[in-house]
């Protein structure tokens, strides 16, 4: 009991970092396991494939009430009464050759296996970016409310100024009222700001699966502007760098193979199949004209036999054609969608190399910008002091330093998650 309340209040405090909540995700996403459970199945067939090349053994046996003209399975004749028998047996067949496609099947089933753990790492992958993306959004949420707290203070500050100029008399009385009204609405936007912190929260909780969202909170942490060092390369390198090692080539990769082995065993049908056979045999009847026991009978009356089939297919309702025809059209649609594939991928590289650009531009304008409305501030502020400028002007330049400080937050995390994500292309994971 004292482990569970303690386990309860670990939970309750706990504070999630962003490389917790990708490996927790990657643990309990459903998706996640739905790929996992694609990858044992996948193993499952190749254990089929594995099992097509041993010889198969089955048992049987009948026990029989005969009544009538029937055949006695001891004597091979017929015999006009009633009598009770049993036979049983063991049958064993094994294929020796049919067309090589017991060979292409297993070798298909491992190209089938790789390509379940491509998807289950491009399943991995997604779930990555999704999660950083929610991460940061929360960082960003967090970040816009420091501002307003602290521009709150400013305005606090200010009211309190402008109440001793007002007494002063530097400046009107309507003056103080504009700054109790700036006041009282960035009170609101707190509320708001506090709303959003909660939404974000509440989203991350949903894709980690974790119902608590009272309780959920992630730990309070600055992530710096990372070293633009990929946007240093130059985006054919990047390119070159995702064709080797992102999934969605893979795939297309292991599918055009799978689509090529699929080929190579429809065109086995059209070769004969060789297969080897054996068994054992023997039987009883509660008639036996010699009186012999049931022990002794099934060892008196046993055989063995042995044997090869050889089936040679001549016509088929041209099935084994169309197939091999179909598998044709499969392997060229399996080579547009491999092409397509490469061709989205560098787009989207390319995308990403543009968007991570252009992020970075806005981050950096931001910041010249925050700089100039600080200064801007810094001089309204001055002259509001000395009665120069009203209120509401300040209040304007107020507004705007707060916009500026709040456009850097927003262009920060931008261009976090886009570098995060031109990076992921070049094969830098995030887990």
């Amino acid at each position: 009991m004292i482990a569970l309340c303690t386990l309860s209040v670990f939970t309750q405090n706990k504070k999630w970092t962003l490389e917790e909540a990708v490996a927790y995700a990657i643990e309990n996403n459903i998706s996640i396991k739905q790929s996992e459970l694609e990858v044992d199945q996948a193993e499952i067939q190749k254990d089929d494939a594995i099992g097509r090349f041993l010889p198969s053994l089955n048992a049987s046996g009948s026990l029989n009430s005969n009544t009538g003209a029937n055949i006695n399975p001891v004597t091979n004749s017929f015999e006009n009464t009633t009598f009770t028998s049993f036979t049983t047996g063991f049958q064993s067949n094994l294929t020796l050759f049919d067309g090589l496609r017991n060979i292409r099947q297993f070798q298909r089933a491992k190209l089938d296996q790789i390509a379940a753990q491509y998807r289950l790492g491009q399943m991995k992958d997604d779930v990555s970016l999704f999660v950083a993306n929610a991460y940061l959004q929360i960082l960003f949420e967090k970040e816009n409310l420091k501002i307003i707290q602290s521009q709150i203070q400013i305005t606090e500050d200010q009211l309190e100024r402008t109440n001793e100029l007002v007494d002063a008399g530097v400046v009107p009385r309507g003056d103080l009222l504009e700054i109790k009204s700036t006041l009282a609405s960035d009170e609101q936007r707190i509320v708001r700001a506090e709303n959003q912190i909660r939404i974000a929260l509440i989203n991350l909780a949903q894709i980690l699966l974790i119902k608590d969202y009272e309780n959920f909170d992630i730990a309070d942490a600055e992530y710096e502007v990372p070293l633009n060092t990929i946007m240093e390369k130059p985006v054919s390198e990047v390119v070159q760098a995702a064709k080797e090692s992102r999934y969605e080539i893979k795939i297309s990769e292991q599918n055009l193979d799978i689509a090529e082995k699929d080929l190579q065993i429809a065109r086995g049908a059209y070769y004969p199949t060789l297969s080897a056979f054996a068994g054992y045999n023997t039987r009883w009847a509660d008639n036996d004209f010699l009186g012999r026991d049931f022990i002794t009978q099934l060892y008196e009356n046993d055989g063995t036999f042995f044997g090869a089939q050889l089936q040679v297919p001549i016509f088929n309702g041209l099935g084994v054609r169309n197939n091999v025809k179909r598998n044709k059209l499969n392997i060229d649609l399996a080579n547009y969608r491999k092409e397509q594939a490469e061709l989205d991928l560098e787009s989207n590289v390319y995308q990403a190399y543009t968007d991570a650009q252009g992020a970075l531009k806005a981050y950096e304008a931001a910041l010249a910008a925050e700089e100039a409305q600080q200064l801007a501030y810094d001089y309204s502020r001055e002259r509001f002091e000395v009665g120069i400028i009203n209120s509401f002007e300040f209040s304007q330049a107020l507004s705007r330093f707060e916009n500026a400080q709040s456009e850097v937050i927003r262009t920060k995390y931008d261009y976090i998650f886009k570098l995060k994500l031109l990076e992921l292309y070049f094969g830098i994971s995030l887990y």
